[in-house]
């Protein structure tokens, strides 16, 4: 039996798998596609998803194997008409050091991801499909096509829209599809030299469209997208490869020559649906799996990334008898409703994009805002957030995504930003001032290796001459007091997937010790001293 059998291998199954793997849970990854897809489909992660991949520790690869978004030039009649950089104005931050996404084809991001999941000793198993859950007390039992089994603790259905697992788990799928909002979609080959690589080209003319943006990593490989062909009767035809030359030709007025390859044809129409329930007893859904969306503002791949990066360390804390079961609820509790929001967001985009591309010169780009970088969700309204905590005016609240900063590492002065000090499968508590010494040791001895603490020393506040107790961060430029808002000395715990967990005074160890415990159940230390001082804390 296996702890963890996940049913997908897209970007969402994978980024789950990489996930529960570097916490030391045995994860099976099933996917019934007999090889996998070559598809570019979904054009990369946001930067949310970025901060996420930065995590998992294949961030660097992902920036290597893609490219930066483009400009976009858009065309009518033929003729060029404006060009746009969405991200002309923004520029990474000392707390966001992401402000864009990265162009990357799907596969290519599945490729990455496999490659770090075979380095936990995990293959996706290709060609197994499954057609049936049994529920048990302690596990579930799939069973497979050709009549085979697999047993685990848990179950995890991330295998798309068409999900098979929530299929036969009967959960209501409720929403609409608009049969009159139809595209075609495919990886295609132009003719290099014809079209600048360097911008995505968007022709929007009174009959149609055509857009080619080009996929990085390939010398002649293009993301097409169109309206589709219609007959006589305006009904929508299959795409094909003679109809995208047709189509290119007529919006391009470049000669369907230059067309010369089209693989991967899908007609995509507008589906917006969601769960009701993204948990079944030991069953639970991520992904497209448990909602879908229009594809304006690019945010579907990125829910999925983003459920996934939420679910893996509750599970992996749940299997490890770590944490109670409960804490699985908290799952659906803050990402059903950031899935209705990205409905109505990706809903509403839809609606501005093709109201602008009624006026030459309007575009894709329309499609893009500042909510679409996913940096500004956050869970305010979970059960393990604590609602009015704030360490000062203009930081983050319990519940927010916790920000980075750059600071150098007290003892050797080496450069660290916080996210690397929140990388790996822990909890991170870090304490502003002296006054949060007690909260921190106490987390640790209370927590071991399941907690990093950390002591943020202000600018011009001596530190450490020797190495010992909880390590510390020197904040020579303030950043990191001024990203969480930091007036007075304060405690922040932040959670594995990176929010912000807990804020509190720095005396209140009693609330630190109170909330780490209900993320994690660990056993009573080892030392009566230890012991003495963590009880002691526990009853203020």
């Amino acid at each position: 039996m296996t702890d963890v059998l996940i049913v997908g291998a897209g970007p969402t199954g994978l980024t789950l798998a990489c996930d529960l793997a570097r916490r030391g849970i045995a994860v099976r990854v099933l996917d019934r596609s007999p090889e996998h897809p070559r598809s570019s489909r979904s054009k990369g992660p946001n930067a949310r998803s970025l901060e996420v991949l930065e995590d998992l520790g294949v961030v660097d690869a992902v920036l290597a194997a893609g490219s930066a978004p483009l400009p976009m030039r858009k065309y009518r009649d033929g003729l060029p008409v404006t060009e746009t950089d969405p991200y002309a104005d923004s520029s990474p931050t000392p707390d966001a050091p992401y402000d864009r996404g990265r162009l990357i084809a799907q596969w290519r991001l599945e490729e990455v991801l496999r490659d770090r999941l075979a380095a936990y000793g995990v293959e996706v198993e290709l060609g197994t499909e499954v057609v049936g859950l049994t529920e048990g007390a302690t596990a579930v039992t799939a069973e497979l096509a050709g009549g085979s089994r697999a047993t685990a603790r848990y179950v995890v259905g991330c295998d798309g829209a068409h999900s098979s697992v929530r299929k036969l788990l009967r959960v209501p799928f409720d929403g609409a599809t608009d049969e009159e909002q139809v595209m075609v979609c495919g990886d295609v080959e132009i003719t290099p030299g014809v079209l600048d690589r360097g911008v995505w080209h968007q022709w929007f003319d009174e009959d149609g469209a055509v857009m080619l943006c080009p996929i990085p990593g390939t010398r002649a490989g293009w993301w097409y997208q169109s309206g589709p062909e219609r007959d006589s009767r305006g009904r929508p035809l299959a795409p094909s490869h003679d109809g995208f030359r047709r189509l290119f030709a007529r919006h391009t007025r470049l000669p369907a020559a230059h067309l010369t390859a089209a693989t991967l044809l899908s007609t995509y129409r507008v589906n917006v649906r969601m769960a009701d329930r993204y948990r079944v007893g030991r069953v639970l859904l991520a992904g497209d799996a448990a909602h879908v969306h229009s594809i304006a503002g690019g945010l579907g791949m990125n829910t999925g990334i983003q459920d996934a990066y939420n679910l893996g360390w509750k599970l992996a804390q749940v299997v490890r008898g770590r944490a109670h079961p409960g804490l699985l609820d908290t799952y659906e509790e803050e990402r059903l409703p950031v899935a209705a929001w990205t409905l109505d967001l990706t809903s509403e985009r839809l609606r501005a994009t093709l109201e602008a591309i009624r006026k030459p010169g309007g575009g894709l780009d329309s499609a893009v805002t500042p909510e679409t970088a996913g940096l500004d969700r956050g869970y305010r309204w979970s059960s393990l957030a604590r609602p009015g905590h704030r360490a000062g005016a203009g930081g983050p609240l319990s519940g927010d995504r916790a920000p980075d900063a750059p600071c150098r590492e007290a003892v050797t002065g080496a450069p660290i930003r916080l996210f690397h000090a929140f990388a790996g499968p822990h909890l991170t508590v870090l304490g502003f001032g002296a006054g949060a010494a007690h909260a921190l040791e106490a987390a640790v001895a209370a927590h071991g290796d399941t907690v990093r603490a950390y002591r943020v020393y202000g600018p011009g506040e001596a530190t450490p001459a020797s190495p010992g107790g909880p390590a510390g961060l020197h904040d020579d430029a303030g950043h990191a007091r001024s990203a969480y808002g930091v007036e007075e000395d304060a405690v922040v715990v932040i959670r594995p997937d990176n929010h912000v967990g807990l804020i509190a005074t720095a005396g209140d160890t009693a609330a630190v010790l109170g909330y780490l415990d209900a993320l994690d159940r660990a056993p009573r230390a080892d030392r009566t001293g230890t012991a003495d001082m963590v009880d002691g804390a526990r009853k203020g």
